[in-house]
């Protein structure tokens, strides 16, 4: 957002972050990942204009993250996918869609402890996307 006043113009960008949400789901390329799970770690960065709901206290306009938590939920947990960078991906596409608001999105998806025969804390896909 632009706003000019007397004696200057500011640009603003505000954005809302949750972070580290925990899920069990099933993803990987291993069958056994498919069958036994695993846990997943999701952080979400919501860019869109909350300016109004700042100066009026008002949380009619702004993001709910109670709904933002269950549609991540719902993305993560509803089909098996083999890649992270599936999930990542389909979880931008469907805030965008649904959040009309939301004018961009960064999704991390983290799987602790990857299949790979050696010492590793989590694998990482980010996406991101925003409205032209």
């Amino acid at each position: 957002m632009t706003k000019t006043t007397t004696d200057m113009t500011v640009t603003t960008r505000s954005s809302v972050r949750l972070v580290n949400l925990l899920f069990y789901a099933h993803h990987g390329v291993l069958k056994e990942e498919h069958t036994v799970g695993a846990k997943y770690e999701v952080d979400a960065e919501l860019v869109f204009d909350f300016t109004e709901a700042a100066l009026r206290d008002d949380i009619s306009k702004t993001i709910d993250y109670g709904t933002v938590y269950r549609k991540i939920k719902a993305v993560l947990t509803r089909k098996r996918c083999f890649l992270i960078e599936t999930v990542a991906c389909d979880i931008v596409h469907e805030l965008l869609s649904d959040f009309p608001v939301l004018q961009e999105t960064t999704i991390r998806v983290r799987k602790r402890n990857p299949p790979l025969n050696g010492i590793c804390d989590y694998a990482e896909a980010c996406f991101s996307a925003k409205r032209t």
